[in-house]
């Protein structure tokens, strides 16, 4: 049986780098030249607010930029770069436009005839992967002739990694992605991630690893600059080769698991052709956990812990947990952080997800409508207070928290400064050369 085909590059120069990561991999080798191409990058969140730290989190306009040239090399005239990115508003058109314009989609438009879309403002079509199980894809992208997949070399809190399969989540419907996080121990997030590519045109990957990102996906993870690019035709293989990149075994990782399960396939490469650079010199172990601290006076992430805050009990998240909520798990626990006066608080328990039950006797603040759903009429909890929403509005946290006897800041919650949040990461990286800002620019 003949081997699935990897490219592992070095990144190196602007397109010549790319280039050579498609002919290793013959990543155009059956693409027509008057095929409908959709290129799908990486757009995890954006602000409009604050300078967004991009490195790690979001796909680079130099890789986005290099691929539509070589497409158009090859041919290739009707090109679309789309996206379904995650806002705190849902329905907000405006910062997505503002994320497509800032990473130079426009340009790309004006130079190369190429369209770029927001998939909120299209139709999506509902596609039955298996006997009840069904998500609503972007119609315009599951009836397209051939997908170019540009994830980010990232690991991520909940499924260990995030890279080409992964990256197709952001083509469904928010439904069909609430749905993904399902609580059914068999059909579970990792299930449903590792059937995302199953009913989809053919799909060429390049991970972009330029930057990768430790505990993504999001900009509280740590970025690193990494200058590698992973290349295939065959999704799960690149996915696989990527994982070990990350420092992973694709048999640690549940949804390639399910995928190679699906398809047959073992999970140790050895049905895989890698050609370029020699992984194991590539290696570089990227944590994807962050770590949470239990004992009798609180549980907390380990960096809250060890400023010695108690009377709390915030369990660490899990993978029913699903995009909306998790957006707001960082915001709720800098508010606690920022509220700590030394004075524990009365056993105050704050549960997420769909799957968590209360701990006998607490004051429990049920975050979101799953866990209300769940919880409400628990006999076990003491107080309830309940955050509905899905996902909850930042004012009705607020006022949850001061309920719970939480003295959290009211500022934490406007707008604008959540919109800000962002930007205080970014200063981790305040003049570091080898993180570039033009490599998420694209000249006029």
């Amino acid at each position: 049986m003949s081997k699935s085909l990897v490219a592992v590059v070095r990144y190196e120069s602007p397109l010549e780098s790319v280039r050579k990561a498609v002919e290793l991999s013959d990543g155009f080798g059956n693409l027509s030249s008057n095929a409908r191409v959709f290129i799908k990058p990486n757009i995890v969140f954006w602000t409009k607010a604050a300078q967004f730290p991009k490195w790690g989190v979001i796909t680079t306009s130099r890789v986005v930029e290099d691929m539509v040239v070589l497409l158009k090399e090859h041919g290739i005239n009707d090109i679309t770069i789309c996206e379904g990115m995650v806002t705190m508003i849902p329905g907000d058109k405006d910062t997505p436009a503002h994320a497509f314009k800032s990473l130079g989609y426009e340009n790309l438009k004006n130079r190369y005839g190429i369209k770029y879309i927001n998939i909120f403002e299209r139709p999506f079509e509902k596609v039955e992967i298996e006997e009840g199980l069904t998500l609503n894809y972007n119609k315009d992208i599951l009836h397209s002739d051939f997908i170019v997949d540009l994830p980010v070399m990232k690991a991520h809190n909940q499924t260990i990694v995030s890279l080409g399969i992964k990256n197709l989540k952001g083509i469904i419907d928010i439904s069909s992605r609430k749905k993904c996080h399902n609580p059914d121990p068999d059909k579970d997030l990792h299930y449903h991630v590792s059937r995302l590519s199953d009913k989809l045109p053919p799909i060429f990957t390049l991970i972009d690893g330029i930057y990768s990102l430790e505990r993504g996906p999001g900009f509280d993870g740590k970025m690193k600059r990494s200058n590698i690019l992973v290349a295939s035709s065959d999704i799960l293989s690149a996915d696989m080769v990527g994982t070990r990149l990350l420092g992973y075994e694709p048999s640690d990782i549940p949804y390639l698991v399910h995928a190679a399960k699906k398809r047959n396939r073992p999970t140790d490469l050895s049905d895989i052709e890698i050609k370029g650079e020699e992984i194991d010199n590539l290696v570089s172990y990227h944590e994807y956990d962050f770590k949470y601290e239990e004992n009798e006076n609180c549980t907390l992430p380990v960096p809250l812990a060890k400023q010695g805050i108690a009377g709390i009990f915030y369990r660490k998240y899990d993978s029913t947990m699903c995009t909306y909520c998790s957006a707001i798990n960082g915001l709720v626990l800098s508010a606690i952080r920022f509220a700590w006066k030394g004075t524990p608080w009365d056993d105050v328990e704050i549960l997420t997800g769909k799957i968590m039950k209360p701990v006998k006797g607490k004051k429990t603040i049920l975050l979101g409508k799953c866990m209300c759903k769940a919880n409400r009429n628990n006999p076990d909890i003491n107080e309830v207070i309940e955050v509905k929403g899905c996902p909850p509005k930042p004012k009705d946290i607020l006022n949850a928290l001061h309920k719970a006897g939480i003295d959290a800041d009211p500022n934490l919650f406007k707008k604008e400064t959540i919109e800000q949040l962002p930007g205080f990461f970014m200063a981790r990286y305040k003049g570091r050369p080898e993180f570039d800002e033009s490599f998420f620019q694209i000249s006029e």
